[in-house]
């Protein structure tokens, strides 16, 4: 089943557009934030929800709120990756989430910047009903400027955490998020992909693969 939708964020005066998927067998739902450059709708978005359906785990994508206004055409208000939109655009799809699919579990997380966008709410105010997070490509520091900065907030979330990184990632270098993981302890849990970059391309002939095996990793890591 494949459903798009509106999301209602208080607080800002506006709605989002987001698409719900859900397989017949799913007994999960992954709330799914994009990175920051490019929407709900980018093919390497779309191909990881797909990844994920075809493993029995259902999704909702969904635009952060610059991001809705890109697509519209519409002048940006305000700064494109200011927090308070962002974190109220994480709330509200949650929310949604749940309203959907009150039979599925919930678990949260996002590309790249919708990742941590995602983290950074839970590390503020729990998440209702979100159980656990998933990280595809968790931007640690801008490129090639290694830092942890990033990171600090992760000691605040108390969710068990899977982190999706590829070792050709010049937003996380593999010495420094695998540090940030032994650091969270049992909380998280790192998956190393050789050869990958941030996008988690590796060659055209191996891409899709590649999407397949995290897939069964994620629903493995569920349960």
């Amino acid at each position: 089943m494949t459903q798009e939708l509106q999301i209602e964020i208080p607080g800002i005066g506006r709605s989002v557009s987001a698409i719900y998927e859900r397989p017949g067998d799913a007994k999960w739902l992954y709330v799914f934030a994009h990175g920051a450059g490019a929407g709900m709708r980018n093919a390497g978005m779309a191909a990881i929800a797909a990844s994920l359906n075809r493993v029995g785990v259902a999704t909702l994508r969904y635009n952060f709120p610059y991001q809705e206004q890109l697509e519209k055409k519409e002048k940006l208000s305000g700064q494109r990756f200011h927090k308070p939109p962002l974190l109220a655009a994480v709330r509200a799809a949650v929310a949604r989430a749940h309203e959907l699919a009150p039979d599925l579990k919930l678990c949260a997380g996002g590309k790249s910047m919708g990742g941590r966008m995602t983290s950074t709410a839970v590390s503020e105010a729990p998440l209702p009903n979100v159980e656990k997070l998933v990280f595809y490509g968790f931007p640690l520091h801008p490129s090639d400027k290694p830092s942890i900065e990033r990171a600090e907030h992760l000691a605040l979330v108390g969710l068990p955490m899977l982190f999706l990184q590829g070792d050709k990632d010049t937003l996380a270098y593999p010495d420094l998020i695998k540090g940030v993981c032994d650091g969270l302890g049992d909380r998280a849990t790192l998956v190393n992909i050789p050869g990958a970059d941030h996008s988690f391309h590796v060659s055209k002939a191996k891409d899709a693969q590649l999407l397949a095996d995290l897939a069964e990793a994620v629903k493995t890591w569920l349960g």
